[in-house]
């Protein structure tokens, strides 16, 4: 009986040494994941679905030990080209004919949506190896990044089981549904270093703008507003002053981030004449949610179940 109980003991413990062993392998590929978006130079082809809707998208990325730059352009409907060069990025829109220059904020574009640092993500999420599979011709190993409650989506990632690189990326309601994915369909990795395709194609015969996004980071402590407790593994960011046209105040522009997904706070003062809005709604991956609090307009948007967003939005305060 002693012998059949140590035995026992034995089996167990081995077994949660191999669990825990696994469990930090497959952390351990995920921060692989996380650098090799920003330390790799690769040019290919990704496919974004979310619903009814897709889009495919060239992109050329290239690290040259020092800095990033990459060029993402939309092939799909009108043309759209985004270039990036560590924190700025710069959209060329030419429905609007205008070049927009704005620091980039929250997530990053694919494959670098995740962030080299993982302990925010290690205390809200759990994570285990899935199938392997093969995504643009490439062995993948899927990683299952399971949400632990219901304020925010659960991810599956397929990682590049050579280089590291995410190859594709999907996200799931609580229902095991897909609200949206994104995947290379090509992709090779390059050595070049030149710069030569780092440039919008930019039509000269036309009047472009160039305009710089009215943000002005916001340090402040807030007078006559003030936030109650967040949903559970989610904290401030960023905070910025944004001037919107047709305003006459500036709104106040929060982002919460529980280390992988993002919402974003906007609070502004009612104004005359306009009726405030209230209500919620989901778009895809998207939640939207509105209320009143005393004079203030609070609207909440964030890639994250409809409980995170009313939840923000119902954190904030009117002070007299």
């Amino acid at each position: 009986m002693l012998f059949k109980r140590l035995l026992l003991a034995a089996l167990l413990t081995a077994f949660t040494s191999a669990s825990q062993a696994a469990n930090n392998d497959s952390w351990q590929m995920l921060q692989k994941a996380a650098v090799a978006a920003h330390a790799l130079s690769y040019q290919g082809i990704f496919v974004c679905q979310s619903g009814q809707q897709s889009k495919s998208v060239e992109i050329k990325h290239l690290f040259n030990g020092q800095h990033e730059f990459a060029r993402n352009v939309v092939l799909d409907g009108l043309p759209r080209e985004v270039l990036s060069q560590g924190g700025e990025v710069v959209i060329y829109n030419p429905k609007n004919e205008k070049i927009v220059i704005e620091k980039r904020r929250g997530q990053n574009m694919f494959p670098a949506i995740l962030p080299t640092d993982l302990e925010a993500i290690k205390a809200n999420y759990q994570l285990k190896f899935g199938e392997t599979e093969r995504v643009a011709d490439r062995q993948a190993q899927i990683l299952v990044l399971d949400a632990k409650d219901n304020l925010r989506y659960s991810y599956k990632f397929w990682v590049d089981s050579e280089y590291g690189l995410l190859l594709k990326s999907v996200m799931l309601n609580g229902k095991n549904e897909v609200l949206d994915s994104m995947a290379f369909n090509q992709l090779t990795l390059i050595s070049a270093v030149d710069l030569d395709w780092f440039k919008p194609k930019i039509d000269a015969k036309k009047a472009y703008v160039m305009e710089d996004v009215n943000t002005i980071a916001d340090k402040q402590e807030a007078t006559h507003w003030r936030l109650k407790a967040l949903p559970e593994g989610y904290v401030k960011v960023d905070q910025m002053m944004r001037a919107v046209k047709g305003k006459a105040s500036p709104v106040t522009h929060l982002i919460f981030s529980d280390g992988l997904a993002s919402v974003s706070l906007f609070i502004e003062p009612l104004e005359n004449g306009i009726k405030p809005r209230n209500g919620r709604s989901l778009v895809g991956n998207t939640s939207f949610y509105a209320n009143v609090a005393g004079n203030l307009q609070v609207t909440v948007v964030g890639e994250v179940p409809e409980a995170t967003v009313a939840k923000i939005a119902n954190a904030v305060v009117f002070v007299k």
